[in-house]
């Protein structure tokens, strides 16, 4: 089991690329600091891109994950702006 507890989720998987990750920075964006979130996204251009570009706006990866339909559970620790 995960030592952390998950305050919020988002699923991304109805939208393509750059909308992923605004979707998934509006969610960060109303955490408060140091909460977690859970994104759920499709394998493909939006597993590659999604992480890379939360981690460039400093926050934290804590898991990532394949599902068993083909899709990815992103886990994101909001780090303080």
């Amino acid at each position: 089991m995960a030592d952390y507890e998950i305050n919020d989720t988002v699923d991304i998987t109805d939208v393509v690329c750059p909308v992923t990750f605004v979707k998934a920075k509006v969610a960060l964006e109303e955490l408060d600091d140091g909460q977690i979130l859970s994104i759920r996204l499709n394998d493909g251009e939006a597993v590659q891109n999604v992480p890379r570009s939360i981690k460039e706006e400093g926050h934290k990866i804590l898991k990532l994950s394949p599902n068993e339909d083909d899709t990815y559970t992103l886990v994101v620790q909001k780090v303080e702006d």
